[in-house]
Formats: C-alpha cells, structure tokens, sequence
C-alpha cells in the first residue's frame, strides 16, 4: 500500500493580510498531481484543513475541490482535526462521506474505530487523533486527573495498541499534537492552553507510521514518526524550506520505505534590505519581483509612501519596516541619556523616529517640557533677546 502524508493546509489563511486562498487552490491540485503520478492508495490529512474553526464560504469551496481532485486522482482520504478546525464542522457528513472514499476521524468516540483499507497484503487501520485539548478530553478519554497533552494522548494510544492488538493488522495513526524533537517555524500557533503542550515520541509506538500534523516543515523523528508540513509557506521564516509531503510504502509486514517528494513553490518569499532607491533599482533582486516580500528599508530619514512605491517593482510585497541607521557604539539607554536635558532627549528621539527638529520645533519642545515642569518660559524677543513670561494659571477644576 503507499500512503501520502499531508497536513496543515490551513485554508482562509491570509498572509501578512493577503489572501492565500487562489495559492492553496493550486497547492492541492499539485498535491493531486502527486497522488495521480505516485500511484497513492491512500491520502492522510494529519490536522489543521482550515485556518479556523469556522471557515468562509470560499475556503470550504477551495476544500471540495481539493477533495474531488485527490478522489479523481486514485486515492482515498483520511482526515483528522487539528487545533485550528472545528472537530463537529469538520467531521459533518463523515457516515456519508465515508461511502465515496472520504473518512473522517474528528472525535475521541471514534479514536478505536479505524478506516479499515485493504491492499494485497490484506488489511491496513487507520487510526485518527484529532487534536486533544487536555481540559475538554479528559473525562472522556477516562483520565481525570489529566493536566497535559501528554496524559491524554497516553491514554488514546493506549486505547489504540490494544485495538490493533485485537485486531492483527498493520496500522497507520495520524495526529494533531508537538511532539519533543520536533522544530517549530514561527507561523503555527501555541497549543499551550491546558496544560504542557508537549509529548515525548515513545508516545506513539506500537504503529507501523505515525503521520503528524502541526509543525510547518518537513520533520523525520523517527524512521516511522514525521511531520510532513503544510504544503505553503505560512511566515517568512518558512523562506529556506522546501515543502514536501512523505510517500510511505507498506508491504506485508509493515513499514518498507519512507521518501519526501517536493512539492512545487507556488509563490517564493523573498526578504530584502536596504534603501528604498536601492532596492528599485537592484538587478540582482529581479528574481523577487514574483515573490512575496517583506522589505528592511535602511534610509535615513523614513521614506514617504514607500509600499506604494515598493509595490511598483514588487507587485507581492507585503511587509516593510524602517530600521534607520545607528551608530551601533553598544552604549545602553541609561548611559546614553545620564548628564543630558529633558529637552536634549526629546530632541534625540524625534530626530530617530523621523528626522532632525527645526529650530522653531525645537522651542515647542521646550515650552512643552516647562509647562510639565510647571517652570516659567523663555520666549525670543523681537530683538533676539530671550525673555520670561509666566504661564497662565491652569484652572482648579482641570
């Protein structure tokens, strides 16, 4: 039998406000190239289909076409919940949908009821966590005293190796959870609220292949434990992968071959930095006009309208920042402020948030310190000469 291992498709993600929606369109017809030229039996989803628990329209419309595509490709498809799907959204229809190849796993009532799919060598169990929230979990999995992930993934598994125990057969469990070893990329949210997020990989033994879902690369924990990613990049972060999904063969007697095939980049994601002049006119950056782009612009003073003008030449950019250079002399604040004037520092953060005040802005700022200080004012004469004035009264009642 060969399985593909996918998940954390996160469908209705934007990035950095930008809709992904057209992007993953594509990203699941690749995937469904890859089970039409990989001869795929079986399809597993380990997690996270949607970006949220209540999807838009169009997401769930991307999703029905990725199904029928993966289905028109050959294979049949296992899915669980992750942390971001709603388990009753996601699994609605699952009786139904089981009949024209479309099996969902997202409850803990149907953690020991396994997709049972044959091959030459006989049967296969598929086994789906969906993701378990300690607090919520606990007393139905029957611990509970359960405060951490670990606790109640130790009790599914434990209700799945005796499962397969009484039934013989080899056995794939998909899950949605942290596993220690593995790296997370910045772009997947915390699982933290409940208890310890993480679980140790011993968890899961006692399956021929363990697909996981959460963590956003590629991960090899063990010869027969991995993440297989998302299938998009989801942070600029995520720039350096190369996002795949595992190919996994069984024979009779379990596990034979695990082997990554590269997904195709449908967007690359470029980081660049330096003057916003620069950065329009570099050649060496032309190959970064099709990416996505966050920008560093290095200028002086801050540039006026510049995604406007990035955009010109990089119709993706998406994100840009101004880090105004510095002297760099490694002095920290306290030492740098000692000895000066209210009026001196206030001057030094204008000038480093924008550009240098003019002398007028200059005696605003210090007219504004003496009204705090409640100290009289100098004002310039006509002459030139400096002059005080006392400040007007401020009312009882302000």
């Amino acid at each position: 039998m060969r399985i593909l291992h996918t998940s954390d498709w996160h469908l209705g993600r934007t990035f950095h406000g930008v809709e992904l929606l057209a992007d993953q369109r594509r990203a699941l017809a690749d995937l469904a190239a890859v089970v039409a030229d990989e001869s795929v039996d079986v399809v597993v989803v380990a997690g996270d289909v949607y970006d949220r628990s209540v999807p838009s329209a169009d997401a769930v419309a991307v999703y029905d076409e990725g199904l029928g595509l993966i289905s028109a490709a050959g294979a049949q498809i296992v899915v669980t919940s992750g942390n971001h799907d709603s388990p009753t959204r996601l699994g609605a229809g699952s009786s139904f949908a089981a009949a024209g190849g479309l099996h969902l796993r997202t409850t803990i009532a149907a953690i020991t009821e396994p997709v049972i799919i044959d091959d030459e060598h006989g049967p296969v169990a598929f086994y789906g966590i969906p993701y378990l929230e300690p607090d919520t979990s606990r007393a139905e999995l029957g611990v509970a005293d359960a405060r951490s992930h670990q606790q109640v993934l130790d009790a599914a598994m434990g209700r799945i190796r005796a499962d397969v125990a009484d039934r013989g057969m080899r056995s794939v469990v998909a899950a949605h959870a942290f596993v220690v070893g593995g790296a997370a990329t910045g772009s997947e949210r915390s699982i933290s609220v409940g208890g310890v997020e993480t679980v140790a990989v011993q968890t899961f033994s006692g399956a021929d292949y363990v697909a996981l879902g959460h963590l956003h690369s590629p991960q090899t924990l063990t010869p027969a434990v991995r993440y297989s990613g998302s299938p998009l990049a989801y942070s600029f972060g995520e720039r350096t992968h190369r996002k795949a999904v595992w190919i996994v063969d069984l024979d009779a007697d379990g596990l034979t071959e695990v082997r990554a095939h590269e997904l195709p980049i449908v967007r690359g994601l470029s980081s660049v930095r330096g003057t916003l002049d620069d950065l329009l006119a570099d050649e060496s950056l032309a190959d970064a006009e099709d990416h996505y782009v966050e920008a560093t612009l290095t200028d002086a003073l801050r540039p006026v309208d510049a995604m406007r003008r990035l955009r010109e030449r990089f119709p993706y950019a998406v994100h840009v920042s101004w880090d105004r250079p510095h002297s760099g002399d490694g002095v920290d604040y306290r030492s740098r402020v000692h000895g000066r004037s209210d009026a001196d520092i206030v001057t030094s953060f204008v000038t480093d948030v924008r550009d240098a005040p003019s002398a007028g802005e200059r005696r605003i700022i210090e007219r504004a310190l003496r009204v705090v200080v409640g100290e009289p004012e100098s004002e310039i004469t006509g002459d030139g000469e400096w002059a005080l004035f006392a400040l007007p009264e401020v009312a009882e009642s302000a």
